[in-house]
């Protein structure tokens, strides 16, 4: 293993600064973790649900298209350190592993606090010096490069910085955007910050009535302009506030996007995206003849959850009691035509301390995307949420913030040619 005699202090305690903190001491640096926390990796402790989603099995030249925000800036780091190579080093210090829907790769305890455990213990084994409850107020440069940090308790003299802070999404574990205040003080330009990962709110007060109601194998479409731009199908489910689910967070880079540019949004829901128009009306002629005896409320059991049932007849202008047999042949069209287009509103999004991701950060126009300096500060480095990068769900975001650990610690210790 290369070796440094460098004092390199890492400025955060989540995922990638603790494998930035583990990988630079084990290249021979004095590591300086500074974590404003109680304890460190507070957030991966609730990542996938709280099983810890560490990365995605699939090949990791699909983690760029699954990296909407400036995943092309992570080619480098993916090829120095991808999944592959984490979960070799994971395999190494004795963690098991399983794959499940989706390629998502999880510990084989299903339990976070395993992953968070075992970093504890490479800190104490690589002998990291832990600074808890000691947020960093300043970094400090002189002739354009870090020379020491600043904290209430003291000022630390470094070799290098690695900044690795995370976004503003879950404020409670930490992640409260300190590290843009400490970048823009080096010259850093930050990008526009905005939830990512997030549910919807919308206007349409049946949405409420429905809260806690799931959907699967539903279409779900959102548009902008008068122009359809993004659809997804699979689950989600209604709130107090508006909608949430997989399909939602899914949508939602593109929409909080759209929203913090001041576009109007708006979606539309196929309850039924597997019929088109002509076969989901023959398919409602079979259950009306069905329940030809009974009222229109009672007539849709088989076709939609009972919930659902008298916000789409209202939808669609039927009275719910009306018999079955008097349903004109417009009604009918008209229920058809609104299990295909179930209109929504949105309004905007939850908060973004309620983001998993947070979207923008420092910007990777001023990053080296091959070591993870800067380019307006010598001896910084970024690594993680902080940075203008975000990821779908399913291992990406964590596998972006270890790849980025890893490759600021090795560069920030000479690279890979000491």
């Amino acid at each position: 293993m290369n070796s440094t005699a460098k004092t390199i202090a890492v400025v955060g305690g989540g995922v990638a600064g603790l494998l930035a903190s583990i990988t630079a001491a084990s290249r021979g640096a004095h590591v300086i973790l500074f974590e404003k926390m109680d304890r460190v990796g507070l957030k991966m402790g609730i990542t996938g649900k709280g099983r810890c989603n560490l990365t995605n099995a699939r090949p990791i030249d699909e983690f760029i298209g699954m990296t909407p925000g400036n995943g092309k800036f992570l080619y480098s780091v993916y090829n120095r350190f991808d999944n592959e190579k984490l979960l070799d080093l994971f395999h190494t210090w004795g963690l098991k592993t399983v794959v499940q829907r989706g390629g998502r790769v999880f510990p084989a305890s299903e339990d976070a606090q395993e992953v968070r455990h075992l970093f504890m213990r490479k800190l104490k084994e690589y002998r990291v010096d832990v600074h808890l409850k000691e947020p960093v107020q300043h970094i400090l440069s002189r002739d354009e490069a870090v020379c020491a940090v600043v904290t209430e308790r003291n000022t630390y003299a470094v070799d290098a910085v690695i900044l690795c802070t995370g976004g503003k999404s879950y404020p409670r574990t930490g992640s409260t955007g300190d590290g843009y205040t400490l970048a823009r003080e080096l010259g850093h330009k930050v990008t526009t910050l905005r939830p990512v990962l997030i549910p919807f709110v919308t206007e349409e007060s049946w949405c409420r009535e429905l809260q806690g109601l799931s959907l699967r194998n539903v279409n779900l479409s959102v548009s902008t302009g008068g122009r359809r731009k993004a659809e997804a199908m699979g689950e989600m489910m209604f709130t107090h506030f508006g909608i949430t689910g997989p399909i939602v967070l899914s949508l939602s880079d593109s929409v909080s996007l759209w929203l913090s540019r001041g576009y109007a949004v708006t979606a539309e829901l196929d309850m039924k995206p597997a019929l088109d128009q002509e076969k989901l009306d023959r398919r409602v002629l079979r259950d009306l003849e069905k329940y030809h005896l009974k009222q229109m409320a009672g007539a849709l059991q088989d076709l939609l959850p009972h919930r659902m049932v008298d916000v789409v007849l209202s939808l669609a202008g039927i009275p719910r009691d009306l018999p079955v047999a008097e349903l004109t042949k417009g009604q009918r069209q008209s229920l058809v035509y609104t299990l295909k287009h179930m209109k929504l509103t949105i309004s905007g999004t939850r908060p973004i301390e309620e983001a998993i991701v947070t979207g923008g950060g420092i910007s990777v126009k001023e990053i080296n995307s091959s070591t993870m300096e800067s380019k307006i500060c010598r001896n910084l480095y970024f690594a993680g949420e902080v940075m203008d990068i975000h990821a779908f769900t399913g291992g990406y975001n964590l596998q972006a913030a270890f790849s980025t650990g890893y490759t600021a610690a090795v560069s920030a210790t000479g690279g890979d040619k000491e």
